[in-house]
């Protein structure tokens, strides 16, 4: 694999080594993202929603990175990394700080919106931390860095849902069976009480994320430059003047589409499915946690394994192999069983995101960060497939509609063989 250059960044030798810093924000990455599988089942009590239109919110948050990855990109070239993640960071905070009219109001649109913004703020921050890690050392370790932020982003993820599901949720199952009983008035004080729970938990988020955005605009963390390119790779790239003419990178882009499409139904949808199966929501609450468990468990294998063992590309086709076979066991099985197969989604998963990073971004050079923004592009597959998802779920049954994720898989383990081989037009 060619190397991804850069000049070598000035660490300070005082202050909170850059890892760290990098660290936090994918734990707030993991934090903010993976709470929409606890938002989705309840905003669908609270404003009364269907399948597809409950399933918007990962729509609405994950849409944001097709809207604003390009802005993103020209925002850190003209503020550097350091400041555009302080940026934000800032934006998340607004994004958040919206959900507080949207509950008292109870407006779902609202609600989407706030989501948006926060998806915007996280373009931002995932257009800079994901190739800042990614090119902070050996080319062939990146998997493994990668894999290390995983594990801050998936303990996050897996925290999340328990702590909101806890306050939200709370005797949701009850508060379903009684609405079918309640007069419209009585209904709209219970749904209204429901919706007031969110605010606390967003009033802290907005605090944390102020505070962290102060932290990172004041830190140690250094500027990497991936503007120029070492001698071989610039006589290499000499001939070209535009990302399209990197292949690999684009059908990278397409596998980045389909693997976060996947892993947000993985994550987003399993709460709901297991409802389906008629498991009760004070135990379904707890499901995203054990898929994001499986993907920790699976970023410690890559830890280990890459690249002394294994590597990132067999990683990525290994990975593929084992989601095909999990979609078909949660859909020929049933109950807890059916639900466990998704959960074990996140194991598939772990290693597909920190194995096509380095693949798809391996010599660009000059290209990288407008690279980068393309693959931030194709985190909109979260947006789309959980939402043709819950279309086939209101239209066949949520079981069924698990079928989407099958040739999604196969496309990921045709990238891992051939697909980021291809390097000319």
């Amino acid at each position: 694999m060619q190397a991804i250059t850069q000049s070598t960044p000035k660490i300070a030798r005082k202050g909170i080594p850059p890892i760290l810093i990098i660290g936090a924000l994918f734990f707030i990455f993991g934090f903010v993202t993976w709470l929409n599988s606890i938002l989705i089942p309840y905003l669908r009590i609270a404003c009364q929603l269907n399948n597809l239109e409950s399933y918007l919110v990962a729509f609405s948050f994950y849409i944001s990175y097709l809207v604003m990855a390009i802005p993103s990109a020209r925002i850190l070239k003209r503020s550097g990394f350091k400041k555009g993640m302080a940026l934000g960071l800032l934006v998340m905070a607004i994004g958040a700080l919206i959900f507080i009219p949207a509950a008292m109001s109870r407006t779902y649109v609202v609600f989407l919106l706030g989501l948006f913004i926060q998806g915007t703020g996280l373009a931002i921050l995932q257009t800079a931390s994901n190739p800042y890690i990614t090119v902070l050392g050996p080319p062939e370790s990146a998997a493994k860095r990668i894999s290390i932020m995983g594990i801050c982003n998936k303990i996050a993820g897996a925290i999340a849902p328990v702590v909101l599901g806890a306050i939200t949720l709370k005797g949701a199952d009850e508060l379903k069976i009684k609405l079918l009983t309640m007069s419209t008035a009585e209904k709209e004080t219970a749904l209204n009480a429901l919706a007031s729970r969110v605010i606390l938990p967003y009033v802290i988020i907005i605090i944390v994320l102020v505070i962290l955005s102060i932290l990172i605009w004041f830190s140690s963390l250094p500027e990497i430059d991936t503007e120029h390119e070492d001698e071989e790779l610039a006589i290499a790239n000499s001939s070209k003047t535009s990302v399209f003419q990197f292949p690999h990178l684009l059908l990278g882009v397409l596998a980045m589409f389909l693997y976060v499409g996947v892993e947000v139904m993985a994550g987003d949808t399993i709460i709901s499915y297991g409802a389906s199966q008629g498991i009760a929501l004070t135990t379904a609450k707890f499901f995203s946690t054990i898929t994001l468990c499986c993907m920790i468990i699976g970023y410690i294998a890559g830890i280990i394994c890459i690249p002394k063992y294994i590597t990132q590309d067999n990683a990525l086709k290994f990975s593929a192999v084992a989601g095909v076979l999990f979609a078909l066991g949660s859909i020929f099985t049933h109950g807890y069983t059916s639900v466990l197969f998704i959960a074990l989604m996140g194991l598939a998963n772990s290693l597909m995101w920190p194995a096509l990073w380095p693949l798809a971004l391996a010599g660009l050079g000059r290209f990288t960060k407008i690279g980068s923004s393309l693959l931030i592009m194709g985190i909109a597959g979260g947006a789309v497939l959980p939402l043709l998802y819950g279309a086939l779920a209101d239209a066949i049954n949520a079981q069924q509609a698990y079928w989407i994720m099958v040739p999604a898989y196969l496309f990921i383990w045709y990238y891992s063989i051939k697909g980021h081989k291809i390097k000319t037009v």
